[in-house]
Formats: structure tokens, sequence, C-alpha cells
């Protein structure tokens, strides 16, 4: 009898895990299926990302993570949630602890910076308290994030007259101030030129790591995956293909991950064949 200690399940970490989806399959009206049976463990402290062409699935994943794609089979269980499974009564705490970065920023440009930062308390205020002025607490915290993201001379200038890593700053800092336990960025440099990209993923990199902050991040660029992830998973058509660290995703793995064919995952297993077919061209705290 072999004696050796059995490798980890595929997708779950080594770490205690935070969030994990379990045969997640998505069905948008029309019949289009966007995700077919992805299972996927995120631990605590982890910078995990998603790699995959577009329409592979990766915002369709992401999204699920904090409800804001429900899923038409499976189940999305957060450890620290009474019962591990989300409910429809859990689903608010759940999105509460839960940061979220968009590629197209989602800004009121004729709101400033701080403005913009402070909707992130959003989720914490009951409905009669967003009716007043925030607090001196809530302004404290904001610009506390506002400084963290390099922008503390911009608090008060209007969002709409920043560049666009600029804005894409003030998206994290809104995503910070939230508090949350778990950071989810959606293709947040792909409108960014190739520079202004690295240092954006960089300062995002940073805060997650300094913070512990869980963080899912889906990207098309390659060599940022490669740089800043703790563990990568790739998705194409829809399906959960690849999964391992950086130093797996070697350069025959990126090209069979984005031109179609079949790839072994890194935690083993034989590839399995190509089809046919020709494949297609800290969180801050007030002082």
């Amino acid at each position: 009898m072999n004696s050796a200690t059995p490798a980890p399940a595929i997708g779950h970490p080594a770490g205690e895990v935070l969030v994990e989806a379990r045969h997640l399959s998505v069905t948008y009206p029309g019949g289009a299926q966007a995700l077919k049976n992805g299972t996927l463990a995120v631990a605590r402290g982890e910078f995990l990302v998603l790699l995959g062409a577009s329409g592979a699935g990766k915002s369709t994943l992401l999204r699920c993570l904090n409800g804001l794609v429900l899923p038409t089979e499976g189940e999305i269980r957060v450890s620290d949630l009474p019962g591990g499974r989300l409910t429809r009564a859990l689903w608010r705490a759940h999105r509460r602890q839960c940061g979220m970065v968009f590629q197209q920023h989602h800004l009121i440009g004729r709101l400033s910076v701080l403005d913009n930062v402070l909707m992130g308390r959003l989720a914490h205020a009951s409905s009669l308290r967003t009716l007043w002025p925030w607090g001196r607490a809530e302004k404290r915290l904001a610009l506390a994030v506002i400084d963290r993201v390099g922008l503390l001379d911009k608090a008060l200038a209007r969002a709409d007259t920043l560049s666009g890593g600029q804005q894409q700053r003030v998206g994290i800092a809104r995503a910070l101030v939230q508090s949350p336990r778990l950071l989810l960025a959606d293709e947040p440099v792909a409108s960014l030129d190739p520079a202004t990209a690295d240092d954006v993923m960089r300062l995002l990199h940073d805060i997650c790591t300094t913070d512990r902050l869980t963080a899912v991040v889906s990207l098309h660029q390659v060599h940022l995956a490669r740089r800043h992830a703790d563990r990568i998973v790739g998705l194409r058509g829809g399906e959960i293909v690849f999964e391992g660290t950086p130093d797996a995703l070697t350069a025959d793995v990126e090209a069979d991950l984005y031109g179609g064919r079949r790839v072994a995952r890194a935690t083993g297993g034989p590839a399995r064949p190509a089809p046919a077919t020709t494949p297609a061209p800290d969180i801050a705290r007030a002082a």
C-alpha cells in the first residue's frame, strides 16, 4: 500500500478555506451556459487569479462568489457564516463583507473622490442613516484608504477629472472602505495602458498582502498573473481546465488555455487529447 500523503483535491488550496464554490453551473436566459460544474476553493489570505479568454466564464464565476450572479446549480459556502452554506437570508451579510472592483470603475463623475469612496460604506448603513450626511468617523476612514491608494491630494477633486489609473485607484479605495474579508476584482486593469496596469496591480497586491486580505482577481494579462498570483485558475468554455502555481503555467499550458485545447491540471493527471476542430484564433482604520 502506498503510504504517501494524498495530494490536495483539485481546486482546493493548502490553507484554511474562506469561500468555496461547489459544482456551480450558470445558464443564462436563452440557454447560453456560462459556467459548467465549476468547483473552486479560496484560502484565507490567498491572492488567486482567474485566467481565460473572453467568454471563458471568469466574470460569471467571480460574480457568483458575491451573489451578483446566482448559480443555476451548485452552491457557495463561506466558512465563517452560520452553517457555512449561503442561504437567501445570509446573502446580505456576505455581500457586506465582499469588496468589488470593476473594470469600468462605476464612479459618479460629478462627485468628489471622497464622496465616491464613501459609497462603499452604504452596505453598513441603515436606510434611515443614508438620509443624513456622513459622520466624522466615516470620513476619516475614507480618507485613510484614499491615502493608501496615493490620492489624498485628490480627495476633493471631481472623479471625472482623474485619469483612468487614478479612477481605478478610487474604485479600489471604495472597496477597501467596506472593511471586506473578501476582495473581488473583475478585470480591474483591462482598460489601462501596460505601465498603469502594472502599477495598479502592484498596489492591489501589496494591500492584500499587507492586510492578509483574500482576493480573487480575473485577468487577461498572463504576465501579471504570473507576477502577482499565489495560485492561478484557468477557464475555457465555462469549465475550469487548469489550476496551479504561476510556475506551473508554462508557455505550452498558456497556449493550450487560450488556443482551445484541453490541458492537464497542474496537480497531476494526464493531459486530455485535443479535439479535432481547429483552435480558435488593509484595511484602513480611522485614526
